[in-house]
């Protein structure tokens, strides 16, 4: 098994998915032009990429090893590469809806597959915590460029263009690469084989049974109010920018970018510090952060008056300042995945994922669809000031984490992790 190969396609496989997933806030911007659908309707989408993630990831994380973490990825990869070539082929707002429903089918299928796979060939806690930071940061890259892409596509003069939709084609493409890579790429899953005298619904039992595990519950609470924040910035940024900071419509796709470069640069490094310092402080330290971003940035985007000549270095200062709140994100979610994962035998590592892709998944629907709401009823100013009370939450949640891990992750044996050296 070419260990190397494999990382390869999963760095691959996750920079595909990057891209298509985190399009959703620069879609919503452009079917509010071209298709006249409303902020409320338009976040929906959102919800048509999510729930299928937590529903199949429901439904088959806990016999996924049984299927084989490959065929997974195969057949995600190949879902995605069809359902980006119908959006040039027949444009609409029903045909969106689909592309965000066979994204979030295959999502579920390829993160329970690539996130065990990394408990495949990692040789312990430390490289399993080195490769998560690596991976989440590599899928940060992806989401940075998903916005220059798309932006390259968008004709900002022209709301009703559909020149964006071409942009599917070179996705397709990508999709068809990465398929041959991964069907041409050896995998040894033997060590992640489920109990052959066990049946279905004793792997889908077994499955239930870990939420109910009190380091697992704080675990999956936490996961879902950090995505519930990520995708609610993520999401509404691009329309923040355009309608709260007057920019033109691709460079506020364009300057958004920059949320996503501060989450790549974050988790790329984070795998560093993390190995020379405790977690915890480390995490307590980045919520504490995030709420300093927020009330700091916000004030300045008030009374922002329209310049129609507005460039890059006119640009109101709260165009870079908000985004830099990726920094501070960006270790939290890769350092409690590598935790809560390395504490768990590599045949249960399907399982807590497919539990961490569900609440994942609720809590970035959750997430868009409040912001939405406010933000279409309100105003984008208190929309943003909301995360400060998930983050507030947050902050309390990793406390109860640290305390059931230090109590010896719950009889899972995991007392290596109790040190603190992730």
């Amino acid at each position: 098994m070419n260990k190397q190969r494999i990382l390869f396609a999963l760095f691959l496989i996750y920079f595909v998915f990057a891209i298509l997933l985190n399009s959703v806030g620069t879609v919503i911007l452009q079917v509010i032009g071209n298709y006249g659908v409303t902020k409320s309707g338009a976040s929906v989408l959102e919800g048509f990429k999510d729930l299928p993630i937590a529903i199949v990831s429901f439904l088959v994380a806990s016999f996924l090893p049984r299927i084989g973490y490959k065929k997974a990825m195969l057949a995600g990869l190949a879902l995605v590469t069809f359902a980006c070539m119908a959006m040039p082929l027949v444009p609409g707002f029903l045909t969106t809806k689909l592309l965000f429903l066979c994204v979030g089918v295959a999502f579920a299928l390829v993160k329970v597959s690539v996130y065990s796979t990394l408990g495949l060939i990692a040789a312990d806690r430390k490289q399993h915590a080195s490769i998560m930071n690596t991976l989440e940061g590599f899928f940060m890259v992806g989401v940075l460029s998903a916005y220059w892409v798309f932006g390259y596509f968008i004709d900002s003069d022209n709301p009703q263009s559909q020149s964006w939709l071409q942009v599917y084609w070179v996705l397709a493409a990508l999709c068809a690469m990465t398929f041959a890579l991964v069907l041409t790429t050896q995998f040894d899953e033997s060590t992640a084989a489920l109990p052959p005298e066990r049946s279905l619904a004793q792997d889908f039992a077994a499955m239930l049974k870990l939420f109910f595990k009190p380091l697992v519950c704080v675990f999956v609470i936490t996961a879902f109010l950090y995505v519930l924040i990520e995708q609610s910035v993520g999401t509404w940024l691009p329309t923040f920018n355009n309608e709260i900071l007057k920019l033109p419509a691709a460079m506020s796709v364009q300057v958004t970018s920059i949320y996503a470069a501060c989450l790549a640069a974050g988790r790329l490094s984070a795998g560093v510090l993390m190995r020379k310092l405790n977690w915890y402080p480390v995490m307590n330290g980045c919520v504490l952060g995030m709420g300093a971003m927020v009330l700091l940035a916000l004030p300045l985007t008030h009374d922002i008056a329209h310049d129609p000549y507005v460039t890059w270095s006119s640009a109101p200062v709260a165009a870079f300042l908000f985004p830099l709140i990726g920094l501070f994100m960006a270790p939290i979610y890769p350092g409690i995945n590598s935790v809560m994962l390395s504490s768990l035998p590599k045949h249960q590592h399907s399982a807590m994922t497919g539990l961490l892709v569900i609440f994942s998944a609720l809590g970035g629907t959750t997430g868009s669809l409040v912001t939405g709401y406010v933000f279409g009823n309100f105003s984008g100013h208190f929309a943003f000031y909301l995360t400060l009370a998930p983050i507030s939450i947050i902050l309390i949640m990793l406390y109860f984490f640290k305390k059931s891990v230090d109590a010896g992750a719950d009889g899972y044996g995991g007392s290596a992790i109790i040190t603190g050296q992730h």
